[in-house]
């Protein structure tokens, strides 16, 4: 059930969150800004005593992000842009209509607006997502790092990549007077990258 902002069961956090994220206009993180509410009691329910546990991690980010995505619609009637992200929520003036704007469908603000999704939610439900996360986590650390090793950055694309394996694989190639383990450690980054 997605929530009127007017009906919203969370209303009353509503200008606790617009004070603090306005007390600093560079814009903080989402942990930054719990940390901010904590001691506020007209925050209740946002603060990081609630980040204890899987459960209690979850609700926390979901009721802010659900509090955001509110003020955000909020925000852009009153000529306002709100960023809303893990490690960035910011005001700023509004923005041409571009690829995020809130008329377009988005996904992400549609699931944190649903309070079914919160209330659905078991432990069980919390635990396998957080293994989905740390799992594409590490995916993507060990592709920044066979990147690195190809002297590459994201986004690299599987052309670039190969034409710079192709390079690399020459220069130190064992029979042109190369290092055998810098050619090993290209290999198994391109092993590791997938790309053929």
């Amino acid at each position: 059930m997605i929530c009127d902002a007017d009906q919203c069961p969370y209303r009353a956090v509503f200008a606790a969150v617009m004070e603090e994220i306005r007390a600093v206009p560079g814009g903080l993180s989402e942990y930054e800004l719990l940390r901010r509410l904590t001691p506020r009691e007209d925050a209740a329910g946002l603060s990081t005593h609630g980040l204890r546990d899987s459960m209690g991690l979850f609700r926390v980010h979901f009721v802010l992000f659900h509090c955001l995505y509110h003020l955000q619609a909020e925000r852009a009637a009153e000529g306002e842009t709100l960023t809303v992200n893990c490690l960035r929520i910011a005001l700023g003036p509004a923005r041409n209509r571009g690829a995020n704007a809130l008329g377009e469908h988005d996904p992400l603000r549609a699931y944190y607006l649903d309070l079914d999704n919160l209330e659905h939610m078991d432990a069980t439900r919390v635990e396998a997502l957080l293994g989905d996360f740390w799992r594409l986590f590490q995916r993507d650390s060990r592709r920044d790092q066979a990147l690195g090793v190809l002297g590459l950055e994201a986004p690299a694309s599987n052309a670039q990549i190969k034409a710079q394996y192709r390079r690399l694989a020459m220069r130190h190639h064992p029979d042109r007077g190369g290092d055998p383990r810098t050619l090993q450690r290209i290999n198994e980054a391109m092993a590791t990258l997938g790309v053929k």
